[in-house]
């Protein structure tokens, strides 16, 4: 028999729990995915209490807890955070769920403010959102100092800036306090060079900054970077208003309220940093990797090193030719006596300055054997001739040149023939300058220069014409070494480019300190130096630029040398002023451009052109997604049109007149 289920109650009951069991499970199961989107917490941790108290007097205790109202972590604390006055055992510092705790290593000391700087170091733990510009001050006698001072290092030759590095401040105002005696109280540099120096009393005080490479605190290795200022700095406070504005949206202004707040001055100190140029000096090594050319290499620049051969013993007083950096760092030998690189070893006594433990050049004498064996000669002509069949005729070997010719040539540039090895001989006969004048090549006389420094390189000077055709001819051995290689035929034929490919551009200049030589430099997109110019009636012109984008900057020649000058703290003598155009320039073919230039119309840590700037200050964490796209699309909407994203441009900087 067939029941019915529609006739039976208690079937129906039971297909209804079933039904419904299965939804549950269904909801059940839906809800245990993590929700999409919604809103992300952008709130930086908030304090709850601390222990001991902000501001608290009469403090004993060297263990600081802090604690907040969600877990938070630390971030790069021995970079970070900054203890004033400075520790010499760097403290325990550490988050534990909602708390952070600092202990002291040192033992306090008496009457003293203490300020623990976290700096941007405290975030939550889940988003990272930072607690910024954090610190926390205490005393252990019965009166707190709350003085500050603030402003900003940039390195002294290019207004970058200096990142990191330890800002501190001196009451004892002699000079040598800053290579003595570690710092009273010390802040240290964010990604834009900024600092503040907390918990000052009044009084007067020196600001240095110190790249301190040991943490002591204190100016004792000139290998240091270091920052100082000519004047007294006196700390001070004033009452002041500043506006924070409510928003409705992002493009309603609900309420500006007007806040007091206490302002500490000086508040927009400059430093400029610089390193000694101290460099440790020594003899690094030494190589003779073909048989007739010996070459030292020395840690640093140095005075020149002095040699004499020791062995073999020779009459010959020609029998090597020399070649030298400009700073001296590389020298080479080349032997031009074949009794002397025939042989396997040649002994030099060699005499330059060393480095000691007391960072003193000292004048050191080593005895250098430098060695070739027969065997690496053989090795290495066996090797050039291993796949050489026996019928097959000598390839004649031809001594390498280098040269800067092209086929379109700049106006500015003079030739440059560097040879693979020292030259013995040469006619200047063979080396032809041609000029092409209807369609027929005239000789031209020209002068040969040869390097002070390389023996190998020469320079052919000759004042160009625009647009006219040059050829350049070299005979085939006309240039013959001293081991008995020779040149193959050179032809090369240019052109100089016309007048019109370029731009001209004069800086007219205000400002200039009166009765001090300034130079201007023209800086390409990685911030280098391509063209230097001496100003002159407070102008800086440059002619014949090739088009294209270029910034510039000008430095200060105090002592007349046509080269920036760094500091010297034992002098006491300031690096020379550096300061930067805030534009950038695009130079067109064919155009005059004249700019003025007032190199005093911005502060110095407001020139520098950020697109040249290498240490690009960190970029604050966006806030949430959710409140961006809502953002967007408001202002979307009251435009008009669809939400995009749109990627922005910079405005071109206004170019000639």
């Amino acid at each position: 028999m067939v029941i019915s289920t529609l006739n039976n109650p208690i079937k129906n009951i039971h297909h209804i729990l079933a039904a419904l069991s299965g939804l549950f499970i269904f909801c059940g199961c839906a809800n245990i995915a993590a929700p999409t989107g919604g809103l992300y917490d952008v709130d930086p941790p908030k304090v709850v209490k601390a222990n001991p108290t902000f501001n608290a007097l009469n403090i004993k205790q060297s263990k600081i807890e802090i604690l907040f109202d969600e877990n938070v972590k630390i971030e790069k604390p021995m970079d970070k955070v900054i203890i004033a006055p400075p520790q010499q055992s760097f403290p325990v510092i550490k988050a534990q769920g909602r708390k952070v705790i600092v202990e002291l290593e040192d033992e306090l000391k008496e009457n003293t403010t203490y300020t623990i700087d976290f700096t941007d170091a405290i975030v939550d733990n889940n988003e990272g959102n930072a607690l910024e510009n954090f610190s926390l001050s205490f005393s252990t006698g019965d009166q707190l100092d709350t003085l500050a001072v603030s402003g900003t290092v940039l390195a002294a030759e290019n207004l970058e800036p200096t990142q990191g590095i330890y800002v501190g401040v001196h009451s004892n105002l002699n000079d040598t306090a800053f290579t003595n005696i570690p710092f009273e109280r010390i802040s240290r540099t964010d990604s834009r060079g900024r600092f503040t120096v907390k918990g000052l009393a009044e009084g007067k005080y020196k600001v240095y900054a110190l790249g301190d490479l040991n943490r002591d605190y204190k100016y004792d290795n000139p290998q240091e970077e270091i920052a100082f200022l000519d004047s007294i700095v006196i700390p001070s406070s004033m009452e002041a208003m500043r506006n924070d504005t409510i928003f409705k949206d992002s493009l309603t202004i609900d309420t500006i309220y007007n806040i007091k707040y206490t302002r500490f001055l000086p508040d927009s100190l400059i430093l400029r940093s610089f390193e000694s140029g101290f460099k440790r000096q020594y003899l690094q090594k030494h190589e003779r990797k073909v048989p007739h050319k010996l070459e030292l290499f020395f840690a640093a620049p140095t005075e020149e090193a002095q040699f004499t051969l020791l062995e073999p013993t020779t009459s010959n007083e020609n029998w090597f030719v020399k070649e030298s950096s400009v700073t001296n760092d590389t020298l080479s030998l080349w032997i031009t006596d074949s009794l002397i690189y025939k042989l396997d070893t040649i002994q030099l006594k060699v005499d330059y300055l060393r480095t000691d433990t007391l960072n003193n050049h000292i004048l050191n004498t080593d005895t250098i054997n430098f060695t070739f064996r027969e065997s690496k000669r053989k090795e290495s002509k066996k090797e050039k001739n291993k796949d050489k069949k026996e019928d097959e005729e000598e390839v004649i070997t031809f001594m390498n040149i280098m040269q800067n010719v092209r086929s379109t040539h700049e106006i500015y540039n003079p030739l440059f023939l560097e040879f693979e090895q020292p030259i013995i001989r040469f006619d200047t006969a063979d080396i032809k300058l041609q000029h092409e004048v209807d369609s027929v090549y005239m000789p031209l006389e020209y002068t040969l220069i040869t390097d002070s420094l390389n023996a190998r390189r020469y320079k052919i000077q000759y004042k160009w014409e625009p647009g006219e055709k040059y050829k350049l001819l070299i005979d085939s051995a006309a240039f013959e070494s001293y081991y008995g290689l020779h040149n193959n035929k050179l032809e090369q034929n240019f052109t100089i480019k016309k007048l019109e490919e370029y731009g001209n551009l004069v800086f007219v200049l205000y400002g200039l300190p009166e009765g001090k030589t300034a130079y201007v430099e023209l800086l390409d997109s990685q911030d280098k130096p391509f063209r230097k110019k001496r100003v002159k009636n407070n102008e800086a012109l440059f002619m014949d630029l090739n088009p294209g984008k270029l910034y510039a900057r000008l430095f200060i020649d105090e002592n007349d040398d046509g080269e920036w000058t760094r500091g010297d703290y034992e002098l006491k003598r300031q690096p020379e002023e550096v300061y930067y155009n805030p534009k950038m320039y695009e130079i067109r073919a064919f155009t005059n451009h004249e700019e003025d230039w007032d190199i005093n119309e911005l502060p110095l840590n407001r020139q520098k052109p950020l697109d040249i700037t290498k240490n690009k200050p960190e970029q604050k964490k966006k806030r949430n997604r959710n409140e961006e796209e809502r953002q967007n699309n408001r202002q979307s909407q009251q435009r008009g049109r669809p939400s995009m994203d749109l990627g922005g441009s910079r405005g071109m900087q206004p170019i000639g007149r």
